[in-house]
């Protein structure tokens, strides 16, 4: 052998050893993402006797006329009423009955309650005199299916998931397809997605630059890009659940971790969409749909057959319309995605004021590869591309500056 190919196949012999070392760390990031969940926590069960419990959405209050401050409400279907359950005292106690077979429910930014109601299907919206409005209860002069789940977005438009198994008794189905909706701020309605058999738990990212909806029947979780704020594009399957059952009602928390309702329990995911963790709830409940409540937002209420269930966690949530206790933007920088990527990722970050904001990526030795933000930038969610076509495989580094505040995060180039 010359000396020619001996260094050939030192040289090749590194690059093997890189791409393994890279493979390793994916699979180990992967592998084993923290669980949101602390060790120790336990499910505690509140309150049961009911029939069929969904839509939990936690009340700060004041606001809604007969709702009593720091409480969850959640829905009971087929006991066709709203309850209010106080943690103070541990009482469940009607705050709307009828609630013509209420499903999902979450609050606008101006704290009124916005449901769906599946009696009369439509999604509709209370006001703080207790006064229900019909937002939409149609498509192209078409009665929708059965409006399940609802959240509302930041710019006050409303989208929501409209599979067909809960058609009222009595009613035949006009719609051929199931839907995902939006509803605008000027009260249009927009068909978006018409692809999924039963989609049905809905959210957005914290960023609200994503958005995630599940296919009940077949337990995929799937995302789209939403682009000029009403579009949605670039659909992609997130995570699956695999065990025989369904999946429900879902929310983030404020790391990005997604909470999914379904078989067992509630399915918790990384932001790559790996599964770290399952609440296991008792047989023979199942978890229908969960949300964050208490002061801190720390706890997560579950909804689970007849029964109403909580656990204390390690995350807030950073969801803006889930509970009328409207946080304002902190200073945040979020996990790129996609991670690993090739060649593009997208980078998102929130804002606490109007800032002088760097945003550099650099290499495993320190050295910048990359300028993606240096300018004032108002407050809010911002988000930006990062291409990586010039670059090689390899972990880098993102780190977002303004003022005194720095954070930095890890994501993984493979080609």
């Amino acid at each position: 052998m010359n000396n020619y190919q001996c260094r050939r196949n030192n040289l090749i012999s590194k690059i093997l050893k890189v791409k393994i070392f890279l493979l390793l760390i994916l699979i180990s990031a992967t592998s084993f993402a923290q669980s949101p969940v602390p060790a120790g926590a336990k499910v505690e069960k509140l309150h049961t006797g009911f029939l069929q419990v969904e839509g939990p959405v936690w009340y700060d209050g004041p606001g809604l006329k007969s709702a009593t401050d720091s409480t969850l409400l959640f829905s009971d279907i087929a006991g066709n009423k709203i309850y209010q359950y106080d943690p103070k005292t541990g009482i469940a106690t009607p705050f709307l009955n009828p609630s013509d077979s209420s499903n999902g429910m979450t609050f606008d930014h101006q704290g009124r309650l916005v449901f769906c109601q599946m009696g009369f299907r439509r999604v509709v919206r209370m006001d703080s005199s207790g006064t229900i409005t019909p937002l939409a209860s149609t498509y192209q002069g078409k009665k929708f299916n059965s409006p399940n789940d609802v959240v509302v977005r930041s710019d006050g438009s409303i989208f929501f998931t409209d599979p067909p198994f809960n058609v009222p008794s009595g009613q035949s189905r006009e719609l051929s397809f199931a839907g995902i909706y939006r509803i605008s701020p000027a009260g249009s309605v927009r068909l978006l997605d018409s692809s999924l058999s039963l989609p049905n738990g809905i959210c957005f990212s914290n960023d609200e630059s994503k958005l995630y909806i599940n296919d009940s029947q077949a337990r995929i979780v799937y995302v789209w890009d939403v682009v000029d704020d009403s579009v949605l594009a670039n659909k992609q399957v997130f995570a699956t659940i695999r065990p025989t059952g369904y999946a429900d009602g879902m929310k983030f928390d404020s790391s990005g971790n997604l909470f999914c309702a379904g078989p067992l329990g509630v399915w918790v995911f990384s932001s790559n969409g790996s599964c770290v963790d399952t609440i296991l709830i008792p047989s023979p409940d199942v978890a229908s749909n969960c949300n964050w409540g208490d002061h801190d937002r720390k706890t997560l209420y579950i909804t689970a057959g007849k029964t109403l269930y909580r656990i204390r966690l390690a995350n807030p949530t950073s969801v803006k319309t889930e509970g009328n206790n409207i946080h304002k933007p902190s200073f945040r920088l979020f996990p790129n995605f996609p991670n690993p990527f090739n060649p593009t990722t997208a980078i998102s970050y929130q804002l606490a004021t109007m800032s002088r904001v760097t945003l550099r990526v650099y290499d495993l030795l320190g050295r910048e590869v990359g300028t993606l933000v240096n300018e004032i930038e108002e407050a809010g969610a911002h988000e930006v591309k990062f291409d990586g076509s010039r670059l090689s495989s390899g972990i880098y580094f993102y780190r977002l500056s303004t003022g005194s505040l720095m954070e930095t995060k890890a994501m993984v180039l493979l080609k």
